[in-house]
């Protein structure tokens, strides 16, 4: 499927420029949250300047939980680079889908905290409507008055993925002429550090929040939170060029597997995530040949990393791809991940070029992996993939081709 639109909000920036400029400059964003004041874990990445009643309106802000705000400023984006007029399209021709893994943080915050306090009706009745999963899909699709298909996908870290995967499929079978589709989340709320903080999986180098997610890196020890919002419109080829529209690249194929290993854990030999890969290239009509790029997944944990290496590893030999994880400079954005870093593998093989893994001084050994460090590399690519891996086992894998 074509690409004709990109929206990103993210801790490089508001825009899909100032993300990929923030993302290029390899630097981590991490940095003392006074969310999180308190906590062990008290660090995470965050939108900077993210003035969500600026960009959508007093009233649309309070109604909103800032999942939403952030998944609504991405997909008006993506909506206005493909060069769409809400007024004009065939509303019930454009389907939404967009996943979320934490959804509504800000808002049950507010509401336990009042219920805590034995203040039932200081409640606000906007609890549920703010925070179901499924309302950011509702929220976009009645503000970009989009009223074909309307789905949330939640596959934990994958789920950005997953809905474009989905996204194609309806576009596929017919469903729809035009499809927005991405991913959202906000987890940088007390408890969401707390209950990662007690499974062990963030990363707790308070000392140094900047130098805190670092994947692939021999001093890993777990990932940051994150928030941010990535979106990318999906139309089907003829219909992009019929009405004229700039093709940023295409979604050729799309594969999801479950490891059914682990609550939490991915499979130890990765063999989950490699039958993902092989089901996205198979979907394309591609080989692993193709694959000239490899926006990896690479939280930063030190098992989830090792374990995605050896899979590439083993799947393209000792000539693997140039690999990059943005989650080094951004955080681990969770639901959004998938959607982010396949709008930026899309801008990749549109610039050939990948962008750096931040923080990683010193390759673990026994990666057989070139990651692309310290500064971009100019690279010529005609294929792509972009990974994703959620608890549960839920693995998804967009394989892209270049315009």
């Amino acid at each position: 499927m074509a690409v004709t639109g990109l929206g990103l909000v993210t801790p490089a920036g508001v825009g899909v420029e100032e993300s990929w400029t923030g993302i290029c400059a390899g630097s981590g964003l991490a940095a003392r949250d006074e969310v999180l004041t308190g906590l062990p874990v008290d660090f995470s990445c965050w939108v900077p300047d993210f003035d969500a009643a600026a960009l959508l309106g007093p009233r649309l802000t309070w109604r909103i939980d800032r999942f939403t705000q952030l998944a609504m400023v991405a997909a008006r984006q993506a909506v206005a680079d493909a060069a769409l007029d809400p007024e004009e399209w065939d509303a019930p021709r454009v389907a939404v889908v967009l996943g979320v893994a934490a959804a509504g943080g800000d808002t049950w915050t507010d509401a336990y905290r009042h219920l805590a306090e034995g203040r039932v009706n200081a409640i606000s009745p906007l609890t549920l409507p703010r925070s179901l999963p499924n309302m950011v899909a509702g929220e976009v699709s009645m503000d970009l008055r989009a009223t074909g298909p309307c789905l949330t996908t939640s596959t934990a870290c994958a789920s950005g993925a997953t809905a474009l995967g989905i996204a194609r499929d309806l576009l596929r079978s017919g469903s729809c002429d035009i499809a927005i589709a991405g991913g959202t989340d906000c987890a940088r709320v007390p408890m969401g550090s707390a209950a990662f903080y007690r499974l062990g999986a963030l990363s707790q180098r308070r000392d140094d929040p900047a130098a805190a997610s670092r994947p692939f890196d021999v001093d890993r020890d777990g990932f940051v939170l994150s928030e941010g919002a990535g979106v990318v419109v999906l139309e089907r080829p003829e219909h992009a060029r019929a009405r004229g529209a700039r093709i940023r690249g295409y979604l050729a194929g799309y594969g999801a597997s479950a490891d059914g290993y682990h609550a939490t854990s991915p499979r130890p030999d990765g063999d989950g995530a490699r039958r993902a890969v092989e089901a996205a290239l198979a979907d394309a009509g591609s080989e692993p040949a193709e694959v000239h790029h490899v926006n990896a997944h690479g939280t930063s944990t030190p098992q989830g990393d090792r374990i995605e290496a050896n899979m590439l590893g083993t799947l393209f030999g000792s000539g693997t791809p140039p690999v990059t994880s943005v989650k080094g400079a951004i955080g681990h954005t969770l639901g959004a991940a998938g959607a982010v870093e396949a709008a930026v593998t899309v801008l990749s093989l549109e610039r050939q070029l990948v962008p750096p893994t931040a923080n990683l001084n010193q390759l673990d050994e026994g990666l057989a992996i070139d990651v692309v460090t310290k500064a971009p590399r100019a690279h010529r690519m005609t294929g792509a993939l972009s990974n994703a891996f959620g608890f549960g086992g839920q693995n998804a894998v967009l394989f892209f081709r270049a315009a």
